[in-house]
């Protein structure tokens, strides 16, 4: 569970400093997230493998939120690369 609160108007600042991540196993879970938190906001990696995930990407999301969308190799949580 993740629970986030706004801030009223003349506190808010944008956030920075951070970056929330979001692991799932599967390829197709990863790029559905990533393409809803695509929409209205920004990427700043596409979508795509990596040397350490099958799926891999950043994004700022539409209410400023910067996101890191990752899918792991398969074998690699159980140790099997």
């Amino acid at each position: 569970m993740l629970m986030g609160s706004d801030a009223p108007p003349d506190h808010y600042r944008e956030p920075q400093g951070f970056s929330l991540s979001v692991g799932v196993k599967e390829v197709a879970e990863a790029e559905r997230i990533f393409k809803e938190l695509e929409q209205g906001g920004k990427v700043q990696m596409p979508l795509q493998k990596t040397f350490w995930a099958a799926s891999f990407g950043m994004v700022v999301d539409r209410f400023g939120i910067p996101w890191m969308v990752n899918c792991e190799q398969a074998g690699a949580a159980a140790g099997n690369d």
